[in-house]
């Protein structure tokens, strides 16, 4: 079993013991396995259990029942955990805190940086979207009182529109910045190495992008591929954007890369037509950035630069 089946069926098992050791704070609980970890993403394997890796779930409480009850139920929480069998634990610095109990505030403040995720569109816009890939994510087995549940709702419909379309923007500028202007030129100027970053550059702001055509939040760097694939709008464009990464950059390999910067600078300028983003004509992805930021209505955000936002 992965995970989320180890996490859901020590969730279930205990269920019953934790009503009734707690049968006033019981409904007021949510329960499940969201955050951090590949187990919340659904893409742990074997490999996985050798760091962070244990049968838990997380509990998540008021700050005020966690500061009457925490203590408490922490440790009801880990007597529980001892006596599963199947437990394997293998934690390091960077694990601590993931799971137990924790409180429905920090869990929210901690990835989006309010207790009730982003209230601004500000506060939206320069919220890192790997956090609220962290924050959508996982499964939650129960939810007593909807609290948690309900900001976690709000989060899962995505990005406000006008912030959707000033991310968009500044990620089409940066593709066309990095990949269709100066990957050319760092190869023309034989700086193989930086031509290299360049696009790498052109690779992330595309993911990104993809993800955004899709309303959807782009995880940490080492999910992005694994993520993308399931996407229902341009991830097919995954494999393209590994060839860009991955195949030797001999000669033919180059004309093969430059020609594919500009075959998925294209699929990406016609999708923004598609979704009425962009009205501009050139397969040059800077116009488009530009054409997106005039449809965006908030006028602080209308009159950033067209880079800021990622």
């Amino acid at each position: 079993m992965n995970g989320m089946e180890l996490a859901r069926d020590f969730y279930e098992k205990n269920k019953d013991a934790l009503e009734k050791r707690f049968p006033s704070l019981y409904p007021h609980m949510a329960i499940g396995l969201v955050g951090e970890g590949s187990e919340c993403f659904g893409y742990d394997d074997d490999l996985s259990k050798d760091h962070d890796f244990e049968v838990s779930f997380c509990i998540w409480l008021s700050q005020r029942d966690y500061n009457e009850h925490g203590e408490e139920l922490q440790d009801f929480y880990l007597e529980l955990q001892k006596e599963e069998e199947e437990l394997l634990k293998n934690s390091s610095a960077y694990g601590k805190n993931r799971r137990g109990v924790l409180t429905r505030e920090s869990f929210y403040r901690n990835r989006t940086g309010g207790t009730q995720g982003p209230e601004t569109l500000q506060d939206w816009l320069f919220v890192p979207e790997h956090s609220l890939a962290e924050a959508v994510n996982g499964e939650v087995f129960y939810d007593g009182d909807d609290e948690f549940s309900a900001i976690r709702i709000k989060l899962q419909r995505g990005y406000p529109e006008d912030v959707r379309k000033k991310k968009i923007a500044a990620r089409a500028a940066l593709m066309a910045q990095s990949g269709q202007y100066n990957y050319r030129r760092c190869l023309m100027h034989d700086e193989n190495g930086a031509a290299r970053l360049a696009l790498d550059e052109f690779v992330r702001h595309g993911i990104h992008m993809v993800y955004l055509l899709n309303n959807r939040y782009c995880p940490y760097y080492k999910w992005m591929f694994r993520g993308m694939g399931t996407l229902e709008i341009l991830g097919d464009l995954k494999e393209g954007f590994q060839a860009l990464l991955c195949a030797p950059d001999s000669e033919e390999n180059i004309r093969i890369k430059l020609s594919l910067v500009e075959q998925i600078s294209e699929k990406i300028a016609e999708e923004l037509k598609i979704q009425k983003l962009s009205n501009a004509e050139s397969d040059y992805l800077e116009s488009h950035a530009f054409s997106v930021m005039e449809g965006i209505q908030d006028e602080n955000l209308r009159g950033m630069h067209v880079m800021a936002g990622v």
